[in-house]
């Protein structure tokens, strides 16, 4: 069967879909369906029929909105879930085809696509992931290639520079980009606003690249093998193509990028095509040789899964447990016993430096962590001894030295943990959540366990002033759906959260850590209570009147305001609160008993306000009503009323 044929059904498919949706972008999958047939009948290690086996060839559409792309090959392909009924139904509530691709609706879509650039930088992290298991379990096991398509609009994102220096600094030799270098964005000609040189651009990150003509299969081909062929730094291969190719009138223009052909001119392009074929029919010659596409790879399958049988038992059971995302045995006692060390010693400590010293506990009995930093690994604390850093000359090290990248560091990290087999931890500043924010999103959305390990928490970091302080962060990142944001109180707190952390196998956490030291407060039993997400720290000795929440470094103001409310005769309790979003998961009965009604409620948190009144009705709120300043810690929390002696006097206010 002639390529361009085979091409032409995903044109067809393309065009088809959007006009009957109303709405999509046939254009780039009219335009890159000559290279995408070239990589699925040529070097892409794929199996329709298993399209999550481990060692499958990942594929990444960066540019995700032309997800019709990837259904058309899906489904010609044969991938049982992505039939002709869902085609038909683009963009259509219920249906498997979305307007822009999400990840694992159906498997065989490795990742959520859309938010340009994030893709390319998540097959970096997919390409990192590869490396580091091949070194740990062998090539046998471990061997495959990450292949991505990206447009002009992936290439301009600030992102792209980011994931693009690390990929060509680590020689991430698997990793091969296909561009679709059509030199049309939807506002009209790439020139309007960009003039830079792509090619060399990459070039001076240390990639390899090429260009070929975009409707030359073989060509392509040939440009892909011989990517394939340098193991020792990706590759950028520029495909010029004619987004929309076929129309008569809206190919090579921005008329065919972001809305319907028209049936007058999808009547054209059916004619320059030589597609004389209703609408979502294909000839079955053609779908014949997409089934055979589709199936090439299932002899590698099962030969990896026959050396995956006759690998040593150890071995073999150690990759299943790692590519299941199942957590050692061995870590909830672990847990428990460093807790029990912790309520005896009582140390006095930053979160930051608990955290670090719970990773030495994780590490050794986690192996599939991976952790890192942007640039400030002495801040945040997340490197432990052994680890070793990934690098070029070492694939088996654990620490990425991400440099100063956060969204790129966080949108690889997403790619690690969509390849499984590893746990990724990535590092900053909680103010810098604002760089890597889309990239948290992201991870949330695609339910990706990545745990994000956020220092400097509050006002508390002090000297540096109101640009690192965080105040609004808190409340933002609280925001997301399926984000767990913790911010525990002492060393056992954040032990306790680093535990929840890892069990999480469909959502990533946010762990916020402080800069200065704190009181261990709690009392380090077996239970780990900031599972519940709030639980009750103090009891009242006086009759309740009052419930002091508070999370992190603040909760041991709120155990002062306590103490200075009893001895006035005023029964409080203090309730930690280090997961709002643990909480509300909790059953009603549950948080009735921690925060009983008819008494006052109030909250204490050196951040925005914001959200605080779900939890204390009407009641005080001690918390930031602007930026914060320069200074010592202790006068900036005195200076901005963050104080214990402020939260007494809005209970008694109150009573």
């Amino acid at each position: 069967m002639e390529q361009r044929q085979m091409a032409n059904a995903l044109r067809a498919l393309a065009m088809d879909a959007v006009e009957q949706a109303k709405s999509g972008h046939p254009g780039m999958p009219m335009g890159m369906a000559d290279a995408a047939t070239a990589l699925f009948t040529g070097p892409l290690k794929y199996d329709a029929a298993n399209p999550s086996w481990p060692d499958r060839d990942r594929f990444v559409l960066s540019a995700g909105h032309g997800s019709m792309l990837l259904y058309g090959l899906l489904h010609l392909t044969g991938n049982p879930a992505m039939t002709i009924d869902q085609i038909k139904n683009f963009r259509q509530f219920g249906y498997l085809t979305a307007g822009h691709p999400e990840v694992g609706h159906p498997a065989g879509i490795e990742t959520t696509t859309g938010p340009l650039g994030q893709g390319l930088a998540t097959a970096v992290g997919m390409a990192m992931a590869e490396t580091k298991l091949a070194a740990e379990f062998g090539e046998d096991l471990v061997s495959h290639r990450t292949w991505v398509i990206a447009s002009d609009g992936d290439l301009m994102e600030g992102i792209s520079h980011e994931a693009g220096a690390l990929a060509g600094h680590l020689g991430l030799g698997k990793l091969i980009v296909m561009w679709d270098d059509n030199s049309i964005s939807i506002d009209g000609d790439v020139s309007m606003s960009a003039s830079d040189n792509v090619l060399q651009r990459f070039e001076s990150y240390g990639w390899a690249t090429a260009s070929v003509d975009g409707h030359d299969a073989a060509a392509v081909e040939a440009a892909l093998n011989a990517a394939a062929g340098d193991a020792s730094r990706p590759t950028l291969i520029s495909c010029k193509t004619t987004i929309g190719f076929g129309a008569p009138k809206k190919a090579g223009t921005a008329g065919s990028h972001g809305a319907p052909l028209g049936a007058e001119e999808i009547e054209g392009a059916r004619k320059a095509l030589n597609w004389p074929h209703a609408p979502f029919e294909v000839p079955t010659d053609i779908t014949g040789a997409w089934r055979s596409a589709g199936s090439k790879g299932t002899a590698e399958r099962t030969a990896w899964e026959a050396r995956l049988a006759a690998a040593p038992a150890d071995l073999r059971a150690e990759f299943e447990r790692r590519m299941a995302g199942e957590l050692p045995a061995a870590l909830t006692q672990e847990i428990a016993d460093y807790k029990a060390t912790l309520g005896a010693d009582k140390p006095k400590m930053a979160t930051r430096q608990a955290s670090q010293k719970a990773l030495e506990v994780i590490n050794p009995i986690v192996p599939e962590t991976i952790g890192g930093s942007a640039d400030l690994t002495g801040s945040n604390l997340t490197l432990t001894e052994g680890l070793g850093a990934f690098s070029k000359q070492n694939r088996a090290g654990r620490y990425v030295y991400w440099g100063i990248r956060e969204h790129g560091m966080a949108a690889a990290a997403n790619g690690m943990a969509l390849h499984g087999g590893l746990i990724p931890y990535t590092a900053t500043f909680l103010i810098f959540t604002d760089y890597c924010r889309p990239a948290i999103r992201l991870a949330a959305l695609m339910g990706q366990r990545q745990i994000f390990v956020m220092t400097h928490d509050s006002i508390g970091l002090g000297e540096d002033g109101p640009t690192h302080q965080p105040v609004e962060h808190m409340a933002s990142l609280r925001a997301i759906p399926n984000l767990l944001t913790m911010r525990p109180c002492d060393a056992i707190e954040t032990a306790e959260c680093w535990e929840v952390a890892l069990q999480q196998k469909d959502r990533p956490s946010v762990l916020a850590l402080s800069r200065q030291g704190v009181p261990t407060l709690c009392e380090g039993g077996k239970k780990n209570l900031s599972a519940k997400g709030g639980y009750v720290l103090m009891r009242e000795e006086a009759p309740l009147q009052a419930v002091l929440i508070a999370t992190g470094t603040e909760v041991s103001l709120a155990v002062e305001a306590k103490v200075a409310l009893e001895a006035k005769g005023i029964g409080a309790r203090v309730v930690s609160m280090p997961c709002t979003e643990l909480f509300d998961e909790q059953p009603q009965a549950y948080r009735d008993e921690v925060l009983p009604k008819g008494v006052v409620k109030a909250a204490i948190e050196a951040a925005a306000a914001y959200g605080w009144e779900r939890y204390v009705g009407d009641g005080p709120i001690i918390a930031m009503n602007s930026f914060g300043a320069s200074a010592p810690a202790n006068a900036l929390y005195t200076h901005f009323g963050i104080t214990s002696d402020a939260l007494v006097a809005a209970v008694e206010a109150r009573l």
